[in-house]
């Protein structure tokens, strides 16, 4: 089997996003960890619109706040950019059941998965494309943009690359030609660290040319990219979007939990591969379901495992949050190059 997952750099427009909302829900909480955030934005050009629900004794400092993300990513022009706020209050009728009985922000269900065939507990593919995209960040090219794709697609049956796609912006000075051997470069390396062949397809910016990239290539909008977000599309996903909501908000805290418990199985011995899923009803606290599939990979009965989860875990959204320690978690580490897999998360621990 073939597989293949993508992963997108922290200068892709619908990232951009991503890392404005979150910005803003961590300055929230920093100031009131009673805040009650659901925020998204929407760029394109020069023109940023942050809309959404917000409840808080803080008020953000919005243009500060995306001052020093696109200063991070590093987008030119900075101050040009220009600001539409329309931010309200959340909704009396979601504070009932939140505030008054702990209960969950929404209904929806929400998936974690691990798996032992990488040291993050991620999918190789999926795995592979994001190391490669952190290496082209930091690589230091004055030629080399923000804005960047990475696609890999693997072999499970002889445990190997097939094709190794990179897509990345480049100033108008230089072409694809010129910047191959250095992505292709990026590619092997990041293989390599997975201990995996380099005698793959190498694909660089396939149509020759990405100047023009970011917002003033597409429209970028917050929670676009929940498979790169996650597993790069190897277990199933609720739907629900991250970026921007707090933690009372069970897309995102339920998302987190469920991760803990897959790796949990999967680092006690009980599966090799597993996937998580809980789920939730708006203002009910306990979860109304969970369930387990580890694919075959487990060596005690599934029915064993949700027991076990169901004694042991309180997955209640304030339960969750205070023990994976959600309200001090600084949501910008996460707001790019995917929620797992990352050293010092407490949902990673």
């Amino acid at each position: 089997m073939i597989f293949t997952s993508e992963q997108i750099s922290n200068g892709h427009p619908d990232k951009i996003c991503d890392q404005i909302s979150d910005a803003i829900l961590t300055d929230c909480l920093r100031h009131d960890r009673n805040s009650r955030v659901a925020v998204e934005c929407l760029i394109k050009d020069y023109d940023i619109t942050i809309a959404g629900e917000l409840t808080s004794h803080h008020k953000p400092d919005y243009h500060q706040i995306v001052s020093e993300v696109l200063t991070r990513i590093g987008l030119p022009n900075v101050s040009r950019y220009r600001l539409h706020i329309h931010i309200s209050r959340q909704s009396p009728d979601i504070s009932l059941g939140v505030d008054g009985n702990d209960g969950a922000g929404d209904q929806g269900m929400m998936f974690g998965y691990a798996t032992d065939e990488t040291p993050e507990m991620l999918p190789i593919p999926y795995a592979v494309a994001t190391y490669a995209l952190l290496l082209l960040r930091d690589c230091g090219s004055a030629r080399l943009l923000p804005d960047a794709k990475a696609q890999v697609s693997y072999d499970y049956d002889t445990k190997r690359i097939t094709t190794f796609l990179i897509s990345t912006q480049h100033d108008e000075t230089c072409t694809a030609r010129d910047i191959r051997p250095l992505v292709e470069s990026i590619m092997e390396l990041a293989a390599m660290h997975y201990h995996l062949n380099t005698d793959f397809a190498h694909l660089v910016n396939p149509t020759g040319r990405f100047v023009v990239g970011s917002s003033f290539a597409d429209t970028g909008l917050t929670g676009r990219k929940i498979i790169a977000d996650t597993y790069g599309g190897m277990c199933r996903h609720g739907g629900g979007a991250f970026s921007g909501k707090d933690p009372t908000k069970v897309d995102r805290s339920g998302a987190y939990a469920a991760r803990k418990l897959a790796k949990d199985i999967v680092r006690s011995g009980w599966a090799r591969r597993c996937e998580v899923q809980l789920a939730y009803a708006i203002g009910v606290a306990e979860p109304v379901s969970i369930a387990v599939d580890c694919f075959g990979t487990n060596t005690i009965p599934e029915e064993d495992i949700v027991e076990a989860i169901r004694s042991d875990c309180d997955l209640t959204p304030q339960g969750i949050i205070r023990d994976l320690r959600l309200l001090d978690v600084d949501y910008n580490r996460v707001s790019a190059y995917g929620h797992f897999g990352k050293p010092g998360l407490p949902w990673e621990e």
